[in-house]
């Protein structure tokens, strides 16, 4: 039997959530949206079954605009926006006036613990702060060897399966996961993971695989419910779930148990080399955060739990995204054979223009002129992005400005909305890259050339590259985003320069998405590529890969 006051405040606590979806539906009712559903997960389901992200918030967007409203879990009204100026207004205006959605963010927690994708608020900018040295442009320049070296050996391996065969039908998406973890291992902390060489692929790879998938893909209706109900659950209380025995907890806790063993290893072996008081040599991520952490001002310090949450964060997002978006970008030029042609001839002369000035390896300015081989990468980022919605909540009333007006369902015009502090805010990251009113009106095609007739600088600045969402942006944008492009930038100029990348035998001729091989499926507000009808295989992007056979 539960006792009087603990019955007494469950009751309490449900009649405070009942009268706060009762105000903001009162809120919202002039807002038009998608027809309220007798589910108690509202819309939040219906999004997680989409076949391909997007299909239903573009069904919306054509239906209501750029703004409209959805039903939440537990019947709360949510605004989906994918506006420019409210998404400016959002991110760069308001600070952290727009926190993360506990329920979205104690995922992160989970996963990584009390890292800079968990944190919010003062603590978030202490994290911010600290990181800031090591992501800076001068120093990630130096990075570009490493990229450039953990490249060639992928190439070394491909040429050796195609040594025995014409071309190699393979998972481009496990070869880049492997490439990127070891650039990360590298890059962040001076440590080889060694997932390209030439022993059996490391137990961390493996645990590390399809993480994004198996935590959200899917899941079932008890578990979504149950995730629900964190956003009114005390931090105390939410900190406990990293025990609970069920899919898809146990799959995160194992991989973090994995990690937490390596993390240890390598901050045992790195600390003893960094002395607070003399310079660092070594050019690591990690070296820079040891450093700043041996500060005796807790401003400037971080902790060792904070520093193994940055370590899990770094390996996760530095290289699962990475991968994600070069197999990506990989798969457009296969389905574009003349445009993979005009990245490849833009690569040899930059290669013929280096080697006339005695060079040897591409610098980042050699990368920077290749504007062919960037507009692919920001037309895939475009058109691919790792995340499809973010979550948001004011912690204040608000005005949202709107720069597209909607009508309501009185039929007026609607410029801006009025938020009442708690609001939930879907900001769409997928809509936004393919508003045809910013991006063009053949915003649904895969089209790099783009941007060369787009000035994204008369655009309302919303993204942190490329005007993009993709990143995220403001107080909260991705601060590797740099590292990012660059390692991208660096693999694609050697791949693209030795190998063909072309679809499978028959995909060719097969023009409707919902027909192609590759599912952009959503898992929770990210997007993984997997096999149409085989999540089983993970993340998957299937391509024929042969030499480029010199003319």
């Amino acid at each position: 039997m539960i006792p009087i006051p603990a019955a007494a405040l469950i009751a309490l606590g449900l009649v405070l959530v009942l009268l706060r979806s009762f105000l903001r539906r009162r809120n919202l009712q002039h807002i038009r949206g998608p027809e309220r559903l007798k589910s108690i997960l509202g819309h939040d389901y219906a999004m997680a079954l989409q076949d391909d992200i997007g299909d239903l918030e573009f069904e919306w967007f054509n239906e209501y605009g750029a703004t409209w409203r959805t039903q939440g879990a537990f019947g709360m009204d949510h605004i989906m926006t994918a506006d420019p100026q409210a998404l400016q207004h959002i991110y760069h205006k308001s600070g952290y006036k727009y926190m993360k959605k506990p329920s979205q963010n104690h995922i992160y927690y989970l996963l990584a613990g009390p890292g800079i994708v968990w944190t919010q608020g003062e603590a978030h900018q202490r994290h911010r702060k600290i990181m800031n040295p090591a992501f800076s442009a001068s120093h990630l320049k130096s990075f570009l060897p490493l990229f450039q070296r953990i490249t060639s050996k992928l190439v070394k391996k491909w040429k050796v399966e195609l040594s025995t065969a014409p071309e190699l039908f393979t998972i481009i998406n496990n070869w880049l996961s492997r490439a990127t973890l070891d650039v990360i291992g590298q890059a962040a902390f001076d440590y080889d993971y060694g997932c390209l060489g030439d022993s059996e692929e490391s137990i961390l790879a493996k645990e590390y695989h399809g993480i994004l998938k198996d935590a959200e893909f899917r899941l079932s209706k008890p578990v979504m419910l149950f995730r629900a109900t964190w956003d009114y659950l005390p931090e105390s209380i939410l900190k406990l779930f990293r025990y609970i025995p069920i899919h898809p907890f146990n799959r995160m806790l194992s991989l973090k148990r994995i990690y937490t063993t390596y993390a240890r290893q390598i901050l045992r072996e790195k600390r003893p080399q960094v002395d607070a008081e003399k310079r660092i040599d070594t050019e690591d991520i990690m070296s820079i955060l040891i450093k700043a952490s041996a500060s005796s001002d807790a401003k400037t310090r971080l902790e060792d739990e904070e520093l193994m949450a940055q370590m899990f964060t770094l390996t996760l997002a530095g290289h699962e995204t990475t991968a994600s978006t070069i197999s990506s970008i990989l798969y457009e030029l296969a389905k574009n054979p003349d445009y993979q042609a005009r990245v490849r001839e833009e690569i040899k002369a930059a290669r013929a223009q280096l080697l006339a000035r005695g060079g040897v390896d591409f610098t980042t300015e050699d990368l920077d002129n290749m504007p062919v081989c960037l507009n692919a990468i920001k037309e895939t980022l475009r058109f691919h992005p790792m995340t499809s919605y973010l979550y948001r909540v004011a912690t204040q009333d608000d005005v949202l400005p709107l720069a597209y007006p909607i009508t309501s369902t009185t039929g007026e015009t609607i410029t801006e909305i009025p938020i009442i502090k708690g609001q939930v805010v879907l900001t769409s990251t997928f809509v936004y890259n393919r508003l045809p009113q910013v991006w063009g009106e053949d915003s649904h095609v895969w089209n790099p050339d783009r941007f060369n007739r787009i000035d994204t600088g008369k655009q309302t600045k919303v993204g942190v590259f490329a005007n993009l969402m993709t990143f995220s942006a403001g107080v909260r944008g991705c601060i590797g985003w740099r590292f990012s492009i660059l390692e991208t930038q660096a693999m694609l100029a050697e791949l693209l320069e030795t190998f063909q990348f072309q679809l499978p035998v028959g995909a060719e001729n097969i023009k409707d998405p919902k027909k192609s091989e590759v599912q952009w499926a959503p898992t929770g507000s990210a997007m993984v590529a997997l096999i149409r009808g085989k999540p089983e295989l993970g993340p998957a992007i299937r391509l024929r890969i042969s030499l480029v056979q010199s003319k």
